[in-house]
């Protein structure tokens, strides 16, 4: 009897490359495959396929990075193939197979079927939506859609993935039903621009009737909304946040900058005030929510009073989650054509560890205020001194961890109460209650 093929498969980038990979892991399955999902469990007979990420220059580099250790293992036939698929792919999919021939195969962001085709010579045969999941098993990112319409003046995700395309309800509903059973119990909403899902489908914005669609399923314990845009945001998105109990209360909610100047250069269409309102409103609406935000320091305009502006808007809003980057130019975008990226590195580097640090101190103070308080916690993992979990407010990977001592046996995946006994800025320390 001869043995299944194997294909192990990188996946890099957001956590929408990984909702990619997982169907791709599904569609090579249900065509005879074995799969793996870890850079460091290739063979020598393996077909590895790599999913890229094009997003910034980092991660541009990491890709490309891979892309070479794995094409030199490929010509020292310590693997059998190699395949890359992603958002670098889609990008240069004209100068990238001439600088790295060693690549058998060069595919698209979504051209999996093609993919698997050329592996297989079959169709892979399933549902659109079906996947490997590669989270534990108790949880899952939901992409809701691909694309974006807002073209900021930083981003080429739009230039990448092209124009905003949504994902039926009734698609993502039957998803979330399949998962659940699958015993999936916490749902991370996805999408590039999470207010702007439905539009092109129905002609008005459907997040909120969506949300309250998902949280009426059974076995849904708890849905988290990632990547929101703050201009004409859907206000009924918080009605669906405030009266569903198992929508988290929590945010991700991308601002960029908080200095009307370099907003308006970043192409946000939304000011200084009009982001202090949304966000004040967002608060008095969801009571005890906390948002995550994303900055950027050195857009061009960016001079000293801006980021006084941008570090002022900190302090005031003691954002619970927070995390920023330094601009860096991306080609073919709007600010690479009308902007001269002149703020050194070195300021840039400056600045970003001048934001982080004043966050550093308000992650602290957010946490030790938990000190005493009893929250609801998802077990992710078991290690050799702590439990560790998550309550509502922390999204995998990103946010806050919390470390319960072994003093019971918990059961990974299951919900526990437990008291908060210590806090550092982005780890909590705690008991399960009795």
């Amino acid at each position: 009897m001869t043995s299944k093929k194997r294909a192990c498969i990188i996946s890099l980038g957001c956590s929408k490359n990984l909702v990619d990979s997982e169907r791709l892991l599904r569609m090579l399955e249900n065509v005879g495959y074995e799969t793996v999902h870890d850079p460091s469990e290739f063979r020598a007979t393996d077909t590895v396929i790599i999913n890229t990420c094009g997003f910034i220059g980092d991660a541009k580099e990491e890709s490309v990075n891979m892309i070479l250790q794995f094409a030199y293992a490929r010509s020292e036939k310590q693997i059998a193939s190699l395949y890359v698929m992603g958002c670098l792919s889609e990008r240069y999919k004209d100068s990238l197979p001439v600088e790295i021939p060693e690549v058998d195969g060069w595919f698209g962001k979504t051209d999996w079927p093609g993919l698997v085709n050329v592996l297989s010579r079959k169709s892979p045969g399933s549902v659109p939506y079906d996947r490997v999941i590669t989270t534990p098993r108790h949880h899952a990112y939901l992409k809701i859609s691909e694309g974006c319409n807002r073209f900021c003046a930083f981003c080429a995700i739009p230039l990448i993935t092209g124009r905003y395309k949504s994902r039926p309800m009734e698609e993502i509903e039957a998803e979330v039903r399949m998962l659940v059973q699958r015993g999936v119990k916490e749902f991370n909403v996805i999408a590039q621009d999470l207010t702007n899902y439905g539009y092109d489908l129905y002609g008005v914005v459907k997040i909120g009737e969506l949300v309250n669609r998902i949280a009426q399923i059974e076995g849904v314990k708890w849905i988290r909304l990632h990547y929101a845009y703050p201009a004409n945001f859907p206000m009924d998105l918080l009605d669906a946040m405030a009266n569903n109990g198992n929508v988290c209360k929590y945010l991700d909610i991308a601002l960029q900058h908080a200095s009307s100047k370099v907003l308006d250069n970043m192409r946000r269409h939304i000011s200084k005030e009009e982001t202090e309102k949304l966000l004040a409103t967002i608060r008095e609406r969801v009571p005890g929510i906390h948002i995550r935000t994303t900055l950027m320091v050195g857009f061009p305009g960016e001079g000293e009073s801006e980021f006084d502006e941008l570090m002022q808007f900190v302090r005031e809003q003691k954002f619970e989650r927070m995390g920023a980057f330094a601009y860096s130019e991306e080609e073919d975008t709007y600010a690479a054509k009308h902007f001269d990226d002149s703020i050194s590195q070195e300021v840039k580097q400056q600045r970003l560890d001048k934001l982080m640090a004043l966050q550093q101190d308000i992650a602290l103070s957010h946490s030790q205020s938990k000190i005493g308080q009893v929250l609801t916690a998802i077990i992710d993992r078991e290690e050799p001194d702590y439990y560790v979990g998550r309550t509502e407010f922390d999204s995998p990977e990103v946010d806050p961890e919390l470390f319960i001592d072994k003093s019971q046996v918990l059961v990974v995946g299951e919900f526990y109460q437990v008291e908060v006994t210590d806090a550092m800025p982005y780890e909590l320390f705690g008991k399960i209650v009795k």
